[in-house]
């Protein structure tokens, strides 16, 4: 069901075209550092330390990002058989393991780069049963080694802990996981200065820190300006590129300036009062990863029905998730960041509580919910955030499909099934 797949988004922002030019050179470059120099290059999940990686001047590949990147080149369907045909499960999770299918397919002539050439070290986060499998079978099959992070349960659970996790984190993410991924942080510098050769320097990650908080400031201006204008300024497809592509940059001098041009075209925008619609009238939260394999799904209804996808997690998250006062360990201001980055997107009370509070922030009218079917950690808190929305007066449609996976996506029957949605709820 992947007729339609892969239908254009309209960008309306100069600064989008700038930030998808960056990562098109830069993928270039990372290409020519880890494929052409081979370089030292590390292969992480998206909530992990990259900001050791960064200090460190270590080329970094993101699973996420590389996973992204294999969907918008509609390849995902050719890799996920051919992890079938390996005798892998046809019910695992796509999110991650589509990297993992892309090198077990092993076909270099149709792969991204020729496929990944062997990492110094694979490094992920154990979110959930599916990660170590992942990552194990991975590290295995590319004959390198798996640096497993923990993922400790969470004894103190603040609802509101987006109101307080910049300031008040030792509180707010609790003292002893924050001492254990301190732990395991230091324990992965060491490995990667034995393998790299390269040396880390706490003080730059100090400063490296402080400019990420710069960075994710701007982010946060923008998305109270998104929240609160009318029209919206800004759709989803450009809100997406201008957060995540400074994110896997953070910090960088490119990532800081990028984040402040990106404020400042949407201030302006707001301004001169212009929106995505001509006739905005319904308000749409999207929840879950974004469909890299179809990103004009979000700008279908906007003239049709006035529907406009105002909200997802990717730019209002960038202020609670990232922003850190330093203080005198920039070490524990980072584990802060990392240890709870995934628990507080996918689980309750933390999900259900801040996508509320971001509901009403916004004046969302729908929320459109993304449950792809095995993906355990994506599911995790849908069903009680979805609940919590609803008695708040949010009608949410939930889209059983996955981010990756393009053969289980048809872009006029998603589109149609939010337009029913849409009619059936009253929202017209």
């Amino acid at each position: 069901m992947n007729s339609t797949a892969g239908n254009r988004s309209r960008k309306d922002l100069a600064c989008t075209r700038d930030a998808t030019a960056f990562q098109k050179a830069y993928g270039k470059e990372l290409k020519r550092r880890v494929v052409e120099n081979g370089e030292h290059f590390v292969l992480a999940q998206a909530d992990t330390p990259h900001e050791i990686f960064h200090v460190m001047d270590i080329p970094l590949v993101s699973n996420q990002w590389w996973s992204a990147y294999i969907s918008a080149k509609q390849l995902s369907s050719r890799y996920f058989s051919a992890m079938t045909e390996a005798g892998y499960p046809e019910n695992s999770c796509r999110y991650c393991s589509l990297g993992l299918a892309c090198t077990l397919a092993n076909d270099p002539g149709s792969a991204p780069w020729g496929g990944l050439p062997k990492p110094c070290l694979l490094v992920a986060r154990l979110t959930c049963d599916c990660i170590q499998q992942v990552f194990t079978q991975w590290g295995e099959a590319l004959g390198t080694e798996f640096f497993p992070m923990e993922a400790p349960a969470w004894e103190h659970k603040d609802p509101q802990w987006f109101s307080k996790s910049g300031h008040a984190w030792e509180q707010v993410y609790q003292a002893d996981r924050i001492e254990l991924m301190v732990k395991e942080i230091r324990q992965l510098i060491a490995v990667l200065e034995d393998k790299t050769g390269r040396r880390f320097d706490e003080a730059a990650l100090g400063k490296l820190m402080l400019r990420i908080n710069e960075q994710e400031s701007c982010i946060r201006e923008a998305a109270e300006l998104v929240g609160s204008a009318r029209p919206c300024p800004v759709s989803i497809a450009d809100q997406m590129p201008n957060t995540m592509i400074p994110q896997w940059h953070r910090g960088s001098d490119w990532a800081v300036a990028h984040a402040r041009k990106f404020r400042d075209e949407v201030a302006d925008r707001v301004s001169r009062g212009v929106g995505i619609a001509e006739n905005e009238r319904l308000r749409l939260m999207w929840i879950g990863a974004g469909v890299w394999h179809d990103p004009g799904f979000y700008q279908a209804l906007e003239e049709k029905l006035g529907a406009v996808f105002v909200w997802s997690m990717y730019m209002p998250f960038a202020g609670p998730q990232y922003i850190r006062e330093v203080r005198e360990s920039p070490l524990h201001a980072l584990a802060s960041r990392i240890c709870s980055m995934n628990e507080v997107l996918h689980l309750p009370p933390w999900m259900n509580a801040w996508m509320t509070n971001e509901a009403q922030r916004c004046g969302i009218d729908a929320a459109v919910m993304l449950v792809p079917p095995d993906n355990r950690l994506a599911q995790s808190g849908t069903l009680i955030t979805a609940s919590a929305l609803e008695k708040e007066g949010v009608p949410v449609l939930r889209l059983g499909a996955d981010m990756v996976n393009a053969s289980e996506w048809d872009h006029d029957t998603m589109v149609a099934l939010v337009s029913d949605f849409l009619q059936q709820v009253g929202l017209k």
